[in-house]
């Protein structure tokens, strides 16, 4: 498969990413993983009590009756035996994964290790304590999208096998915007089994007063995916934030698979400032919409670099930045927050922009720096590097007689530039990245401009930076208006984040399905564009 034919997928993805509400009438979602991100307190909770059960063992010396104490794999064995499943079950699987055998015990055992109940009670005591110090993190999308069903008429449910999810809606203030909710404290009072049977998904749509046939469900787990399929759902969307679980969800009978929430849609409704035929409005030409927007308010720009403050060419190191750019980042800079958010290696990304007073994160976002003390690197990454240094040798020695073929190493990632390489050679290209992801599965796929790249399997991108930047520079106000022009794959992450409540813009020729409200044609438009903003920031426009 090559990158055009990834490209074309990926379009028509996002273009049947619709309920069809001519035969649907309910949407039930999964809480976690798809209406709160909670996934990273449970792998966390989880791989702890693991940890020290296997821990246990090894101190009691009884280790040669369990040969198999591989540690708990945040990634496989989470999605693989307790993901989406009621904790007793996740508990059973995953120690029968590892040939070990504990008495059931009861719901009421205090946590401990004796039992399979003690250890998932274990794990939720661990969990409740991240979740009060961290607290859960709504999808940014839910609410524009519950807004959409309802005005389209669709009923709404929530289930998990979580006994805490009620709680956690409550305290958000999202149990009131659910028809129905169906929880694991539930479950267990009506016997629910858990997933892969359908049954919780059955009670939720009798909540509703909807039949199954004519509900959809959103769920990102296989497990659920599989229940979903298997209760005669009319629709299952699977939630996969890494085309490797994507292809997993799908293999399990997902219908449609979409990286956010923001994906979907309602029939008849048109993403936020896309017209039906994919054109979107000119930034230019929207002045007045933009002034209205951020009246009384200030703006903080958060700018991608290749191909939006330089036009794209054929090797990284030609992409520099004009004087007439510079010049309007220095005076924009002096008068609002503005970051230079790039794939690019942080070194790199600073030296070619050369500004000290503007903030910059590199690698997608795993590295950030700013003026004064800001500095921070994504805490998982470090963990990364070996994976990583293994798959730059490997690709150096596979692909270093590929003719045009230019691997570029940033801290974080691998970047694996194609776009002097011969047409019959791509697919030769392609596959060895391909390898190398298998051989190193904590690594994941994605894809650029005649760019393949290897990244952390990490829930992290563009958007979670510019959240991250947002909070850490005091800006995640209702006074500030955010805005990010970009023009990438990479960079609908961030249009995603921001679409709410800032501006994204995508930079394009032709028109296909984004995220972004408005558009400009190429870099020289949004130097224009800069020198608009700079206009309003200076008194040279008047705000409204």
């Amino acid at each position: 498969m090559d990158l055009h034919n990834e490209k074309e997928r990926q379009i028509n993805r996002a273009n049947e990413s619709v309920l069809a509400d001519d035969r649907l009438g309910a949407v039930i979602f999964d809480f976690d993983g798809v209406v709160a991100d909670t996934s990273p307190l449970h792998v966390r909770a989880w791989k702890s009590t693991f940890d020290t059960f296997f821990s246990a063992i090894r101190k009691t010396g009884d280790e040669k009756s369990c040969r198999d104490l591989r540690p708990f794999d945040p990634r496989d064995d989470y999605r693989r035996f307790v993901d989406g499943k009621p904790r007793i079950d996740g508990v059973r699987d995953f120690l029968h994964s590892r040939s070990l055998r504990l008495p059931e015990g009861s719901d009421t055992d205090p946590p401990g290790l004796e039992t399979l109940h003690g250890l998932g009670n274990w794990k939720n005591r661990l969990f409740r304590k991240y979740l009060e110090e961290e607290g859960a993190r709504i999808d940014g999308a839910l609410p524009a999208l519950l807004r959409d069903l309802k005005r389209h008429g669709f009923r709404t449910a929530v289930i998990s096998a979580s006994k805490n999810c009620a709680a956690i809606l409550r305290d958000a203030g999202y149990a009131e915007r659910f028809d129905a909710v169906v929880d694991g404290l539930e479950a267990e009072r009506l016997g629910i089994p858990g997933k892969p049977d359908p049954g919780i998904f059955l009670e939720a749509a009798e909540r509703l007063g909807v039949a199954p046939r004519h509900c959809a469900v959103v769920e990102d787990s296989l497990a659920g995916v599989l229940a979903a399929g298997s209760g005669g759902f009319g629709l299952v969307v699977g939630l996969a934030r890494e085309e490797r679980h994507a292809e997993i969800l799908r293999g399990g009978g997902a219908g449609i698979v979409i990286a956010s929430l923001s994906d979907l849609s309602v029939s008849g409704s048109v993403r936020m400032g896309e017209a039906p035929d994919g054109t979107l409005p000119s930034a230019l030409a929207a002045r007045d919409e933009i002034l209205a927007e951020a009246l009384g308010r200030r703006f903080a720009l958060f700018l991608d670099y290749d191909g939006t403050l330089t036009p794209i060419v054929e090797t990284p190191d030609r992409a520099l930045l004009s004087p007439e750019v510079r010049r309007l980042l220095e005076e924009l800079a002096a008068r609002v927050p503005v970051a230079v958010v790039s794939g690019r290696d942080l070194r790199d990304v600073r030296k070619l922009v050369g500004i000290d007073t503007l903030v910059y994160s590199g690698s997608h976002g795993y590295e950030i720096e700013g003026p004064g003390d800001l500095q921070a690197e994504h805490e998982g990454a470090r963990a990364y590097l070996p994976a990583l240094d293994g798959a730059e040798r490997e690709l150096r020695g596979e692909l270093g007689g590929v003719r045009g073929c230019l691997i570029e190493r940033k801290r974080f990632s691998i970047a694996v530039h194609y776009r002097l390489v011969a047409d019959a050679d791509v697919a030769a290209v392609q596959a060895a990245v391909n390898a190398a992801a298998d051989r190193y599965p904590s690594l994941r796929k994605t894809y650029g401009k005649k760019v393949f790249e290897l990244q952390p399997a990490l829930a992290w991108n563009k958007g979670e930076a510019v959240r991250f930047l947002l909070r850490a520079l005091r800006l995640d106000r209702e006074d500030v208006v955010p805005l990010f022009i970009g023009d990438d794959v990479t960079d609908e992450d961030a249009f995603r984040a921001l679409r709410e409540r800032g501006i994204p813009i995508v930079v394009r020729e032709q028109a296909a399905p984004t995220a972004a409200r408005y558009a400009l044609r190429d870099p020289g438009e949004v130097s224009k564009f800069l020198q608009m903003i700079l206009e309003i920031e200076t008194g040279g426009a008047p705000r409204a």
